[in-house]
């Protein structure tokens, strides 16, 4: 397994053979206005340029979208990607919203969904706490599982909730991806997960190789790479949480 960080969201997973594009949000840097009540108003999203050319990002068989938000899922996506390419969303909805973009081959996730002889398997997921909740919508994760490979969550946009505490439990992964950032409007609390919930993470899976994305590229990140760093030295956790820069990539 490959897993390679691109920018946000945004992953290139290479796992059994195949390879999946997850969160697509594929913009040039300060194509859209800042997300709104939230910090840095005078910098528009994305922060940060792609690290890689667009047609080596996109050279996939398939593409996860864990939830339609713009930097997840985001009008250049829709413009460069294949109509015909294989596409997994978290529900009928959102099948229907992608379908409309002129996707024709478009899936939602279930808990059993297999492409080619890989298990896809869908995961809650919670896009905050409390009243946020009500703003940010429904989100999944994934789980990916093959006979040849270590088994690997892909978390999405959630904050650490008894629902992932679940998905460990019950997938036992060795390979975790998490979204980091703690990114938040100004008020309404984290949407995402900050160091505690990361750290949350490890204490329930202190064996996996845990994987922070989702770091420092749109408006409303509080949690830098830097902070994060320092905050997993300083429990000693150093070399199971992985914090990767927009780029680089990690075999397991």
């Amino acid at each position: 397994m490959k897993v390679t960080q691109i920018r946000n969201a945004t992953l290139v997973v290479e796992f059994a053979g195949k390879k999946f594009l997850i969160d697509p949000f594929l913009a040039d840097k300060g194509a859209y206005p800042p997300f709104p009540n939230s910090l840095r108003q005078d910098q528009n999203n994305p922060l940060i340029s792609l690290p890689f050319p667009l047609d080596h990002i996109i050279n996939v068989d398939a593409v996860i979208v864990t939830h339609l938000h713009l930097d997840h899922f985001d009008d250049a996506a829709k413009e460069v990607l294949p109509k015909d390419i294989k596409m997994f969303v978290q529900n009928e909805e959102d099948a229907d919203e992608v379908r409309k973009a002129g996707f024709q081959n478009v899936e939602a996730l279930r808990e059993d969904t297999f492409f080619h002889d890989i298990r896809l398997m869908k995961t809650k997921g919670e896009h905050g706490r409390g009243e946020i909740l009500k703003r940010t919508g429904l989100v999944c994760g994934v789980v990916f599982k093959h006979p040849t490979e270590k088994t690997l969550y892909v978390a999405g946009d959630t904050v650490w909730y008894e629902g992932v505490q679940e998905e460990i439990k019950t997938h036992q992964p060795e390979v975790i991806v998490v979204n980091g950032g703690d990114n938040q409007f100004l008020t309404g609390g984290s949407l995402v997960m900050g160091k505690d919930d990361i750290y949350e993470v490890y204490k329930h899976a202190p064996d996996a190789k845990i994987i922070v994305s989702h770091m420092e590229a749109v408006n409303h990140w509080t949690l830098s790479r830097n902070e994060l760093k320092s905050f997993i030295d300083e429990k000693g956790i150093a070399s199971h949480v992985l914090v990767p820069d927009d780029g680089e990539s990690y075999v397991f």
